[in-house]
């Protein structure tokens, strides 16, 4: 038989723990490929209290010092971007993370040639910062280079001139570059268009992103309120969402049921943490809004099966991760019709889409589902079918089997 395909991935997301969302995405596709009989490794940066070496689902992870402890503070955190622009302290971390990442995966290759096992490709996730750790470190006969972008590292690059000339020099020296959506790979496309980029998505733990289980087919269990769940910056656009909450048409359906107001439960932190609050008092929100912080990825399940929808008014999503873990709860949702979300939520199969920034429609479409339980259930579960078709880890993993097999040719 023809030994495992070997593969070492080189992230600076990957979870830390069991549970941990941060890069939980890049874990389960590496699980996924073990599964189907290939050798994962990653690394990944440390930070402080994680040991330099760790095994997570059967996957071995080393984590590389860059800094002290007090300053390895980028990865893991969804903030690198914020820090790295606010300090001289955050671009010195920047450089150390780059020079540690670069180093560790020069040895890591060489001794694995050395001893016989060599890695069949090195799969890069995010062109900025992996990426670029790697450019230019390339020696005659190293395994072939494959990157996927998700989504941070592409806006980085629409954002910022400089940024875009070096995702040109980053993706020109992979054999292939994938892009988590549609939407991604022709962004990617027009700034670098001589990279070959393929749409190739994440998996989702189907497993575990579940519907409650039913007493019956034709029992539909009780769901209530509308939950967010994502970073609290302008870009996921909970500001959009307080708004639609009070819009015309959620009053009304609050007043047509009693006068009961509908819950909004919050999950997640950031930057706008305080001015979010803020907003949805001065909006007379202040008690129909459940503020949980950021929460492990096991915490969310029960939070989206509870949900009468998801709302997810971003902006230029990558891929829109949550949008996959509530549908396959059998949670429909409503988003704006932006990036990689159109990839996701689809109309034809229970998905609700409104223009970007009509926070009147946002709260016509979740008053909708609010109103007709039947409804909401059912284009749930058409949803829910969607997903497995398509990010399931077994589906995923042979997209990306097919990829490896395409870059080595």
């Amino acid at each position: 038989m023809p030994r495992a395909v070997r593969v070492l991935f080189v992230t600076h997301n990957v979870p830390r723990f069991v549970g941990d969302a941060a890069g939980s995405f890049v874990l389960r596709l590496a699980v996924a490929l073990q599964s189907a009989g290939a050798q994962v490794e990653v690394i990944a940066p440390a930070a402080a209290g994680l040991a330099d070496v760790d095994t997570l689902e059967g996957v071995r992870i080393q984590r590389v010092r860059y800094a002290s402890d007090a300053r390895m503070t980028l990865a893991y955190a969804g903030n690198m971007a914020e820090q790295v622009m606010s300090s001289w302290g955050g671009k010195l971390a920047l450089l150390g993370m780059l020079r540690a990442m670069r180093r560790a995966v020069r040895e890591r290759v060489d001794a694995a040639a050395r001893a016989g096992e060599a890695y069949d490709l090195v799969h890069a996730h995010w062109w900025f910062p992996a990426g670029l750790a790697l450019w230019r470190s390339r020696r005659a006969g190293d395994p072939p280079l494959v990157i996927t972008m998700h989504g941070s590292d592409v806006r980085l690059a629409r954002r910022m001139a400089p940024a875009r000339a070096v995702m040109r020099a980053v993706l020109n020296e992979a054999a292939l570059a994938t892009a988590v959506s549609g939407w991604l790979a022709e962004t990617a496309r027009r700034i670098a268009p001589d990279a070959t980029v393929a749409v190739s998505p994440m998996p989702v733990d189907s497993r575990h992103f579940a519907p409650l289980a039913q007493s019956s087919p034709t029992t539909v269990t009780p769901r209530s309120g509308i939950l967010f769940v994502g970073r609290l910056n302008a870009q996921k656009g909970l500001a959009d969402l307080l708004d639609a909450m009070v819009s015309p048409a959620m009053r009304a359906h609050d007043a047509q049921f009693g006068g009961d107001a509908t819950m909004l439960d919050v999950v997640g932190d950031g930057p706008e943490r305080e001015s979010l609050a803020a907003r949805a008092a001065s909006l007379g929100l202040a008690e129909r809004v459940r503020w949980y912080g950021a929460l492990p990825q096991p915490a969310l399940v029960p939070l989206y099966q509870a949900a009468r929808a998801l709302a997810i008014p971003s902006r230029e999503e990558g891929l829109g991760l949550v949008a996959v873990e509530a549908q396959l709860c059998g949670t429909p949702v409503v988003a704006y019709a932006d990036g990689g979300l159109i990839d996701v939520v689809r109309p034809e199969h229970g998905g609700t889409l409104v223009a970007v920034g009509d926070t009147r429609a946002l709260g016509e479409a979740l008053a909708r589902l609010l109103a007709d339980e039947a409804s909401a259930h059912e284009r749930g579960m058409a949803a829910r079918e969607d997903m497995l078709a398509r990010f399931s880890p077994e589906a995923v993993a042979g997209r990306y089997l097919s990829h490896y097999r395409q870059a080595v040719r």
